[in-house]
């Protein structure tokens, strides 16, 4: 079992930045892959990005790509999301998720965390 708290959302104007922060806790040994989702009002949940915790590597979705950053502290159970040049698209709540196995299912879910961008 894993636990994800999800913090470090806000309101900010477009083009700024803000970092989010998804720590772990439980079972973070059976962690393989940590994930961003985001879900904005009226619409489908929608994968932003994700991060191999052993290695390191990462993938994105395009909409983001060259503007938001995964990262991870193993020491600390916690992985990242930086994100500069805000657009008031990029408005939703922001979903960390682990999965348990290679290529399985994200298995545990945040609650989430609210980032606005005004414009």
């Amino acid at each position: 079992q894993v636990q994800l708290v999800e913090s470090g959302g806000g309101l900010v104007q477009a083009g700024g930045s803000l970092r989010l922060s998804c720590a772990a806790s439980g079972r973070t040994s059976s962690m393989y892959n940590m994930g961003w989702f985001r879900q904005a009002p009226g619409k489908e949940r929608e994968f932003v990005a994700t991060i191999r915790w052993s290695s390191g590597s990462t993938l994105y979705a395009d909409s983001v790509k060259g503007r938001f950053t995964i990262s991870r502290d193993n020491a600390k159970n916690t992985v990242y999301l930086q994100m500069n040049s805000l657009k008031p698209e990029d408005t939703a709540v922001y979903i960390c998720a682990a999965s348990q196995y290679a290529n399985g299912p994200y298995r545990y879910w945040g609650q989430g965390t609210q980032v606005t961008v005004s414009s």
